[in-house]
């Protein structure tokens, strides 16, 4: 028996009064929060709701999050992990797709308006029948929208034990969706083995403490903060601090009231603590409780990591996953040497090739495409084989990621394959060209695309956030990057902004970008 509720179970017999959930005026003991998920499993298995069936959530980081997440594990049941920012239409394919037979949705507040979901878009999912509406507190009496019932009101008429279902390793877990960059988001199975195994990396990946304050800000719907924060954070017996939405104040505030030891983030989110006002916080005591900021989703450029570090006195440790690997693939451990700019060596259990189109291994510097094999790698695509078939040939993961290795076995991660440029031919990979962009003084923050052009197929163009006050042009810019990049690289085209888009994770959205 393997069940992945027993990271918050066993926290809960041995804390039960230790805060496992903080959320500005709610905090919810491990002993409370633990009865909360038996509740909601005890609501589930009332309603016939067992093992294999799924369960979609769609909660911002708020306690009812990892209650109605860890109660549904409890029954056997599936957790099914949607953006809170979705529509109507896109739930409901989340819903059919999934064959959802409950929805527990965020009824949002004054303070966090999510906004009615459109009831009526669910009307053909035939497979959904029951609708559950969350307040912040999983237990709190609130309105709720027509059609659906209150989930606090629901709970309290379930006791507070359960005895959790029995589940097989190799059973599924949890279904995250892919972005769907590339068509329809498809659900990547991850099993109760892949997850618990990747949250015990936390015993490799940092150094041991005997209590850590996480500081949860990336979205609990994603997988990074899923298993490295909110799955390892239970694993090791942390106090998670949530942060319903980011905002760079915000994050200072709270990382001096709760003494926070841990913050996980995007390279966005780097970027704004970078710059923010902290006239308001008192650093020093920051910088003496904050043990690790570790960076992942994409690759954060070098001035903002450095800037960072000095800034707030902590290493930043880069690592690297996949929604279909659990996601931690590679990472920049504590107790070996951290090389910028890497995101280190593949974690225990966890194998990589570097390959090229043939799938030979490349050499050492080469570029190729990552494959991964190992404990965290997904049992595929729900209820899509061709797809599944496709990514995983011969027990190997294709990420669709271009890497390269040093002679140490160090992983660099160079581009999205699919965000790789083609100019005339020659291959143009935009985290090279935005290196080099944010190493001007007067550059904040770029974003590099290619667009279409008659003759070269594509060209380079650069999206470019300037410092405050910075007058810096186009000709400028484009003259400093052609003294640093080979001809084919150097952008041509250059637009100015004083924002870019970003998704919920806070990642920029490249395809907005032209």
């Amino acid at each position: 028996m393997l069940n992945l509720a027993v990271l918050l179970e066993d926290s809960a017999r041995e804390h039960p009064a230790r805060d496992a959930v903080v959320c500005e005026n709610i905090r919810l003991t491990y002993g409370d929060l633990d009865a909360s998920a038996n509740r909601v499993a005890n609501l589930l298995t009332g309603l016939g709701i067992g093992p294999g069936d799924k369960i979609v959530l769609a909660c911002p980081n708020v306690p009812s999050f990892p209650a109605v997440y860890y109660g549904a594990l409890k029954a056997g049941a599936v957790v099914v992990p949607i953006n809170i920012l979705l529509k109507s239409e896109e739930i409901a394919y989340h819903l059919a797709d999934s064959e959802a037979k409950a929805f527990f949705c965020f009824e949002g507040s004054e303070e966090l308006p999510i906004g009615e979901h459109g009831l009526e878009a669910f009307a053909d999912v035939d497979e959904c029948a029951y609708f559950f509406s969350a307040a912040a507190d999983p237990m709190a009496a609130h309105s709720v929208l027509p059609g659906v019932t209150s989930l606090g009101e629901a709970l309290r008429a379930q006791p507070p034990t359960f005895d959790t279902e029995a589940t097989r390793p190799g059973d599924t877990a949890v279904i995250l969706y892919t972005s769907g960059t590339t068509g329809k988001p498809k659900g990547a199975e991850l099993t109760h083995a892949n997850l618990v195994l990747n949250a015990r990396l936390f015993d490799v990946m940092y150094a041991d403490h005997p209590h850590d304050v996480h500081l949860v800000t990336l979205p609990l719907f994603h997988t990074f903060a899923q298993t490295i924060q909110m799955n390892a954070g239970f694993y090791k017996r942390a106090t998670l601090v949530l942060q319903p939405r980011f905002t760079a104040a915000d994050t200072l505030r709270l990382m001096q009231a709760e003494d926070v030891t841990f913050f996980a983030g995007v390279p966005t989110m780097y970027w704004d603590l970078l710059g923010a006002d902290d006239s308001g916080v008192d650093l020093d005591r920051i910088r003496s409780t904050l043990r690790y900021a570790v960076a992942g989703g994409a690759p954060l450029p070098m001035e903002v990591l450095t800037g960072f570090e000095a800034k707030y006195g902590v290493p930043v440790l880069e690592g690297y996953g996949l929604s279909e690997t659990s996601p931690v693939v590679a990472f920049n451990r504590h107790d070996r040497p951290s090389r910028p700019g890497s995101v280190g060596l593949p974690v225990w259990g966890v194998e990589v090739r570097i390959v090229d189109e043939e799938r030979n291994d490349v050499g050492p510097g080469d570029p190729g495409e990552l494959l991964v094999r190992g404990h965290g790698v997904m049992k595929g695509y729900y209820r899509r084989p061709d797809e599944t078939a496709s990514a995983l040939r011969d027990g190997w993961l294709h990420t669709g990621d271009i890497a390269r290795r040093d002679a140490d076995g160090y992983l660099y991660i160079v581009d999205r394959k699919k965000d790789l440029i083609i100019r005339g031919g020659y291959n143009v990979y935009p985290r090279e060209v935005e290196e080099v962009v944010m190493g001007h003084p007067d550059v904040s923050l770029a974003a590099v695309v290619g667009v279409p052009h008659p003759r070269h197929g594509e060209e380079v163009k650069v999206f470019v956030i300037r410092e405050p006050g910075s007058t810096l042009g186009e000709l400028e810019l484009v003259t400093w990057c052609r003294t640093r990049l080979g001809g084919h690289k150097y952008p041509r085209h250059v637009e100015f902004r004083d924002d870019l888009p970003r998704n919920a994770t806070g990642k920029i959205l490249k395809r907005a970008l032209t």
